[in-house]
């Protein structure tokens, strides 16, 4: 009796263990949760561009003062999201929109004039949205701003007999919130004109258009067959190779003897 507790014990220790280190191997390590990005996909300085534009890495901000020509200058950001300004040199300015900019270098320069009426402008060089799928132009492409989903899928050039519109998404991809948004693309061009899903594009938007079912399944055939039509394409191409690149290799063989090739 004595043996079969103690037996028993040990496996109930042993499933406990077992249990343990399941649920720690399971559990997000705290170093990756704490470089995790939980401000977007993948950019560091977030906003919506469409609302009112923000800088960000990589842009351009023109500034000029109506009393004070020494201000007036064109800078780009720095990678560490800074630029070097007249008079006052290294700020820090990514993330910002016009209206926070302008209130911002005013404050700033306020020490140095007596007089200031700033104005700034953005020109933006790092907005992107990508798109991938069954279409000709897939990857990452520049947010124009002002974009529909029609648009971009259309600039993009869906093929016509594997493309499935119907089913399009706008994928708004966060690591706390993210959000699928189907779009169907052919209510806009079978003569309906519904538009309904027609909806605006923002920055780093990923739109995803999938394959029909009958391409799908065409991918599938391929993928199934794919290593024996390899092998077989490398034994031909071994065989084209050892008989000097002709059929049957006359005209290489021959080729001395004969110009015809024949024997």
């Amino acid at each position: 009796m004595t043996t079969a507790k103690h037996i028993w014990l040990h496996a109930l220790l042993v499933a406990i263990a077992f249990a343990t280190s399941a649920c720690s191997s399971t559990a997000p390590d705290k170093r990756v949760l704490q470089y995790l990005n939980d401000k977007g996909f993948g950019n560091r300085y977030t906003g919506n561009a469409e609302d009112q534009n923000y800088v960000t890495i990589g842009d351009t901000i023109q500034i000029s003062d109506a009393f004070n020509a020494e201000i007036n200058q064109t800078v780009r950001i720095e990678v560490d999201g800074t630029v070097v300004l007249n008079e006052i040199g290294e700020v820090h300015v990514a993330g910002q929109t016009r209206a926070e900019l302008e209130a911002f270098l005013t404050q700033k320069y306020a020490p140095y004039f007596a007089q200031l009426k700033l104005e700034v402008r953005i020109q933006t060089a790092g907005k992107v949205y990508y798109i991938f799928g069954e279409v000709a132009g897939q990857g990452r492409k520049q947010f124009p701003g002002d974009l529909t989903v029609f648009d971009a899928v259309m600039d993009a050039n869906p093929d016509p007999q594997t493309a499935n519109l119907a089913r399009t998404r706008v994928i708004r991809a966060d690591p706390r919130d993210p959000l699928v948004i189907p779009v169907n693309i052919s209510a806009m061009l079978d003569g309906n004109g519904d538009s309904t899903d027609n909806i605006q594009l923002r920055e780093r938007d990923i739109i995803y258009v999938p394959p029909t079912m009958i391409a799908e399944f065409g991918y599938f055939l391929a993928d199934l067959m794919f290593p024996i039509t390899n092998v077989l394409r490398n034994i031909a191409s071994s065989i084209w190779i050892i008989n000097g690149g002709g059929f049957g290799g006359r005209g290489f063989r021959n080729n001395n003897n004969n110009q015809n090739g024949f024997f």
